[in-house]
């Protein structure tokens, strides 16, 4: 039977092996990484039910249904990131700002910035408890391009991101939609973790219409990109919205 540490491992070399952007992130960083992120699982796992970060059963579903899904993506947005910077031949996004809205337990924030470490990370997380295991795991990690921000997200200054992403957050509305869109630099770009294609379909569908009528006066570029989570049986895609 397959430890949680082998299941992690095995899930980032299948990763590597099926995108060659994420291979180039993690190659020269392998061990470093997987120490970062097994050192992130302990502290998951010591705050879990006093904090009530994640609904998981046991550590295997952990590293599955939550970090290998925040990582699975990564080639997709290193490649959005690259586009942003205006460097897509040498892909470089060093000193991009990415905002993890509702960031909860650090995901996908935490896994993103251990492995785009040239990238400056803001968590933004509203519960002061997650909010303070925010703030430990990143003294405890190291990670000096993370800061927290305990606040409500429609509270958090507006056109600095360059890119807005989120998991497990409730569907879009245009609200909502407003607030990403508001922190957003004018280039910006919202990736927001989603699970079935249909069910990403109707959501869009509510933000653009209204009994046939155009809800907002802006246009939304979309665009849905699947992804395959190691060991995860379940439908995938990455919802990328170009504001």
């Amino acid at each position: 039977m397959k430890t949680w540490q082998t299941i992690l491992s095995d899930g980032i070399q299948t990763l590597c092996n099926t995108d060659s952007d994420i291979e180039r992130i993690f190659v020269p960083r392998m061990e470093e990484i997987l120490s970062l992120l097994d050192r992130y699982i302990r502290e998951i796992e010591l705050y879990n039910l006093a904090y009530g970060l994640t609904g998981v059963k046991d550590s295997e579903e952990l590293v599955i249904k939550h970090i290998l899904d925040s990582l699975a993506p990564l080639g997709i947005i290193h490649r959005l990131l690259a586009s942003v910077n205006n460097n897509e031949k040498t892909q470089n996004t060093s000193g991009l700002k990415i905002a993890d809205a509702g960031s909860g337990a650090g995901l996908p924030g935490i896994p993103l910035a251990i492995t785009l470490h040239d990238c400056h990370f803001t968590l933004i997380e509203r519960m002061s408890r997650r909010a303070g295991f925010l703030w430990n795991t990143k003294a405890l990690l190291g990670l000096s391009n993370i800061i927290v921000e305990e606040d409500e997200l429609k509270k958090t200054a507006a056109g600095q991101f360059s890119l807005v992403t989120f998991r497990a957050f409730k569907p879009l509305e245009p609200k909502l939609l407003k607030t990403f869109i508001n922190i957003c630099s004018s280039t910006g770009i919202i990736a927001a973790y989603k699970g079935r294609r249909e069910k990403i379909k109707q959501e869009i569908l509510q933000l653009t219409n209204n009994k046939g009528k155009k809800t907002e006066n802006f246009l939304y570029n979309c665009e849905i990109f699947p992804y395959k989570v190691p060991f995860l049986n379940e439908e995938r895609n990455l919802l990328v919205i170009m504001t």
